[in-house]
Formats: C-alpha cells, structure tokens, sequence
C-alpha cells in the first residue's frame, strides 16, 4: 500500500475513456484543473472499444451522435454511412483523441478496484488492480450503461473445448465463422446484430432463443457526397432538433393519438415509419402508444404481422413474436434481414422456454430435449446494465459506507449525478439520468457541461467538498419512480426496470432510467444550477 505522500495528486479523477470521459478530461482542462483518466481498456472508445462483435453499429443517425462541440471536429469528420458500423465509430474515438491529445491525461489498462471517501480531507483514493494508488479531491464516474458483461448462470460453461466468446468482450483478432458449426445464446440488440452476421457464412448456426424481441428495420445506407454536404450545412438544426426531442434522436413523437385516427390512417402511418431508417417506429410514433396499453396494442398487432410476413414457417415466426409485453417497452433492436435469417435452411431456432438449456458439455450445448454439438459458443447474453459497472468496484462514501448496500434495493441518487452520502463524486450517464435513456452523446454532453459549471462554481468559491442532501436525493428518487410509471416499460420486465434474468438476485423490479425526457430533465438541471445547487450542501 502506498503512503499518501507517495500516491499521485490530481483535482479530478475520471473513470473510463469513452465518450463521456473523453469529453470530461477536455472541459476539465479548459478549467486549468488537473485530471487523470483511468481506462480499464488498452486505448479510448468505451463502449465501442470493447464491443466488436460482428454486425455491431449504430441504431442512432451516425451524424446526431457525434460531439456537437467543436464546429472543426463536424467540419474534418465524415461518416460514411447512416449508421456507423463499431470500427468506424471507434477510429472516430482516436480522432478525437488524437485531435485534443487526449491520452497524455489518461493511463491505460487500468482496472479500477476501489474508490474510498476520506473524511478527514474530503478526497477520494482510488486503488487499480495492480496496486497502484492516487488521490483526487473529486471523482467523476464515466464507466458507461453497459460496463459489465454477464454471463448466464449455465453449469459446464468452462467445460466447453470449442471457441467461445461473450460480445461484449469480443476479441480484437478476426473470428472466422466459415463452415463452422456455430450456437448464439440470446436475441436482445447485440444478439440480433451478431446472428445477422454469422449466419451469412457458418456452416450451421444455432439461435437458442429465451425472450423475442419486437426488431424493426434500420435501413442503413451508404451516406453520399449530395448527402455530406447537405449533413455538413444542417448540423445545427440536427442538433436542435435532438435538443428539443424526447430521447435527444432526430426522432421526436408525433402530436396525434393513435386511438383517435382511423385504423386506415394508423395503419398507413405505421407502415410509413416501418419502411424508414432509424428509430423513428419507437421514438416518432403516435403519442399514446408507449403510455396507453390499447394504443400500445395497435402496433404491436402491426409488428406482429410483419413478423408472420417475413417468417415463412409459421411455427417459426410465432416463436420469433414475443407474448409478455408490447412493441417499444423494451429496447427495440434494429435489424437488416434479421428474420429472413430464419428462412436459411443453415439456421435453427430453439426456444429454450419449451426446451430449457441444461449445461454446457465440452463439445457443444444439452437441452432438455436433445444435445447440440458446436464449433463456437457466443453467448450476447447483454449487461449488467446501468449499475454494474459501479457494482464491480468498491465504492465507499462517508464514514465508509458502500455503494453497494445504499443502492441493495435499487439505485437512489440527486439528479442520477451524485448520490446523498458520497461527497465530491460524480456519475455521469448514471441510473436515474436522462442519459441512460437517450442518444447517449447529446445527453452526455448535457451531463459534461452542467459537471463543469458546477465545478467552475466550487472552484471560484473555494468550496471543499459538495454533498447531495438526504431530502433532495429522496425527492429525486420519487420523481424519477413517477415519471416511470407513466410508462408502459415500467410493467415489463428488462434492463429499463432492473431485471437481469441472468443474474441472481436481479430480479427485483426498479428503475434505472429517467423517463421524463431529456429536455424536462435539462431544464431540472437548470433549475438547481440557477438557485445556487439547490439540494446540494457546499462547505
């Protein structure tokens, strides 16, 4: 262990290098305050760093999702198409990072072990891994939504001899799936994208499927110099338009109800926004259809269809249809062909709630019906999501109390910022922040720039330690609850609602998300910065 005069010294210590992090170490330095970023990675990107599974991009327009900050940054960049595929987006991570020289503020392959409060200065220690140790008066979380991996609880899964691979830790080798006899376990988003992709050249591909999902087309196309140039002019209505919309996507929803047009007018509608690219089917919609379960029900019963269409054995395709919820209440993966993938005579779907999945054997996959043998194993079995990436570290606040026993029951936080007991930290894109359920950059940037305001505040007042009050993080807490029931999502069980089937012990319903809307959710922020912090207690 080392001494605390050994240990290095900074204002602010960040955790992680991706999107947030990176925009977070920029601001920091534009304030003259000293900032050290600590990346379990080899390199920056986060999210898009350390998911390279095949088929992985974008479902947001690849031109709102990109830093709106610099005019030189939109100007240098191009993408090249709609939807930006992983390698793209992550090249445009270096270029950013290249561009501001980023990396000489960051240490690399860094894994964060523990994050302890001292009372006695109001500083934060942070202890990597590998022993290595450094203090910072404030600590500033940039881990991400999707920051742990899970695993499913299979027994025998070391047993397996073949290939076996998770998407989110995917390696940054080539995988080759030629004539290989190759087992996908899952179908949310990453699991979509990935069978999409595999079953263009395995042998044999096997989908061992436990709840479908509603997928709508995502259309994607190569982005033209026509194009370029009229993305090039536009920015800044692109990025007024994802200020003002509910998710921060050039997607905002339509003013009409569903229940009061006509079910030709709604049907014309629906097949317009099926047959356009983006999210447009879940965030554009009619107004009701995520709030009111019998306008839910109209496009749900629409999806439905589509499915039977472009499914050819009917069997199949009622598999493929979920039964437990309605279209949009849980993320809506976009696919290019996804269904048509199971009208390959190389492609199989089990469904593992009629023919659970028993172990893994070291040749391949037992049910309880039969036994598969496999080349590949790739489990896209998603995240602990939102808070698993704080799960993973030791977090301890004042008087050395976890994180992990105030947040046993669920997450409880003061503007998904900061948490009432853990002075001086801050989460940015954390549970109960618009920024969980966003275009995540345009909130980001949200989260980043309110941040440094507030630590423009403390530094210009000579304040030592900033601390949520119990009574404001209770008031949040019960805001962001009512905002969520609202929502048809906070009936379903998914990631949204805390709900991990894949983990012991999350099964107990919460939220993690913030469902008022980014715009409502900028404005609140707003209004606690224009009363001098309101609900924070400065000293």
């Amino acid at each position: 262990m080392m001494t605390a005069p050994d240990r290095e010294q900074y204002d602010v210590i960040i955790v992680g290098a991706g999107i947030s992090g990176m925009y977070q170490l920029l601001k920091l330095r534009e304030l003259g305050m000293s900032a050290r970023v600590f990346e379990a990675g080899s390199d920056v990107g986060g999210t898009w760093y350390w998911n390279r599974y095949p088929g992985a991009r974008f479902d947001s327009e690849s031109y709102s999702y990109g830093y709106s900050f610099s005019e030189e940054l939109l100007e240098e960049w191009e993408w090249s198409e709609h939807f930006s595929p992983q390698p793209e987006t992550l090249r445009y991570c270096n270029y950013v990072a290249d561009k501001f020289d980023l990396r000489r503020n960051m240490e690399f392959n860094s894994l964060i072990k523990s994050a302890h409060f001292n009372d006695d200065d109001n500083s934060w220690t942070i202890e990597t891994e590998d022993g290595r140790e450094a203090t910072a008066r404030f600590l500033i979380t940039a881990i991400g939504v999707f920051a742990q991996p899970t695993m499913p609880d299979i027994p025998g899964i070391d047993e397996f001899k073949g290939e076996a691979y998770h998407t989110a830790t995917w390696p940054h080798d080539p995988v080759d799936f030629t004539d290989k006899r190759v087992a996908v376990i899952g179908t949310g988003a990453t699991g979509v994208q990935t069978i999409q992709e595999v079953a263009k050249t395995a042998g044999h591909l096997t989908v061992f499927q436990r709840s479908p999902n509603y997928c709508a087309p995502l259309l994607n196309a190569k982005i033209t110099d026509e194009e370029q140039k009229k993305i090039k002019a536009s920015y800044p209505e692109i990025f007024a338009r994802c200020r003002e919309s509910y998710a921060g996507f050039i997607h905002d929803s339509d003013p009409r109800r569903a229940l009061r047009e006509s079910p030709e007018e709604r049907e014309k509608f629906y097949e317009q926004l099926y047959n356009e690219p983006g999210f447009g089917i879940w965030m554009g919609n009619f107004r009701d259809v995520l709030v009111d379960e019998e306008a839910n029900a109209t496009i749900t019963e629409f999806m439905k269809r589509k499915i039977r269409k472009r499914v050819n054995d009917p069997a199949i395709a009622e598999k493929l249809t979920p039964k437990n919820h309605g279209f949009g209440t849980r993320r809506v993966p976009l696919e290019g062909g996804y269904y048509e993938v199971y009208n390959q005579d190389n492609v199989r779907l089990v469904d593992i709630r009629e023919t659970p999945i028993e172990r893994i054997t070291n040749t391949g996959i037992d049910t309880s019906d039969a036994s598969y043998d496999f080349d590949m194993i790739i489990y896209a079995t998603g995240f602990n999501a939102v808070t698993g990436g704080f799960d993973r570290i030791d977090i301890r606040g004042a008087g050395g109390r976890t994180l992990k026993d105030k947040w046993a029951e669920g997450p409880r936080t003061y503007l998904g910022i900061q948490i009432e007991g853990f002075p001086n930290m801050f989460t940015l894109v954390g549970p109960h922040n618009a920024a969980s359920f966003c275009n995540i950059p345009r909130c980001i940037e949200q989260n980043v720039e309110w941040v440094s305001d507030l630590m423009t505040y403390v530094k210009d007042k000579g304040y030592q330690r900033v601390a949520a009050t119990l009574e404001a993080e209770e008031e949040w807490t019960e805001h962001v609850f009512l905002m969520a029931q609202r929502m048809l999502f906070s009936k379903t069980n998914s990631w949204f609602t805390g709900i991990n089937s894949n983990l012991a012990g999350k099964d107990h319903r919460t939220v993690l998300l913030y469902a008022g809307g980014a715009p409502h959710y900028r404005e609140k922020c707003d209004d606690v910065a224009a009363k001098g912090y309101a609900g924070f207690t400065l000293q």
